[in-house]
């Protein structure tokens, strides 16, 4: 790991000067020169020192930032067909995010996804046909190209109510499905 380039990066983003920082952690400038370009290696507790005057800590400056995959190809959805509808999980694993992004494909007029009411919200764009979203008591007509977002504290349902497939992104946040 590169400890100077990320140091230089925290600092620019606190738009301080290397005296600044310097004058911060009763250091000179000089020294975080050189261990900005990784001509030397701090001490934890000097390392620490500097971490805290630019709003963070040892934890956060080593914290792997990027803990998995980010691009997903189709190799990598999994789907299971209900019969009446297909979830395909466009993220592996997304239950340990904080959202979960799944594609629902609704069989021709009548399949239909039901939820029992829980915490968090959801999103949903209609990529293809008409569906019922129903919430509690009310329902609403959602076309291709329309998109919906609500509070899952209801019991809640996604019905197919066209003479073709139904297709929806549906993103849940925190994952439910």
């Amino acid at each position: 790991m590169e400890i100077g380039i990320k140091i230089k990066a925290l600092r620019l983003k606190n738009n301080l000067t290397q005296e600044e920082l310097a004058d911060r952690c009763e250091l000179t400038k000089g020294y975080i020169s050189q261990l900005e370009n990784d001509l030397v290696n701090p001490s934890v507790e000097t390392l620490s020192d500097i971490l805290v005057a630019l709003g963070t800590d040892l934890g956060n400056f080593f914290q792997n930032e990027e803990s998995g995959p980010i691009v997903f190809k189709k190799k990598d959805y999994v789907s299971k067909d209900y019969g009446d509808s297909v979830t395909t999980w466009l993220v592996p694993s997304a239950q340990k995010n904080e959202m979960e992004p799944i594609l629902l494909t609704l069989n021709e007029k009548g399949a239909k996804e039901t939820d029992m009411p829980h915490e968090g919200e959801e999103f949903g764009y209609v990529l293809a046909g008409k569906v019922k979203l129903s919430i509690g008591k009310k329902a609403f007509t959602v076309s291709e190209g329309e998109t919906f977002y609500y509070k899952a504290d209801k019991k809640h349902s996604l019905e197919n109510i066209g003479d073709k497939k139904a297709i929806v992104l549906w993103i849940s946040c925190p994952p439910n499905f």
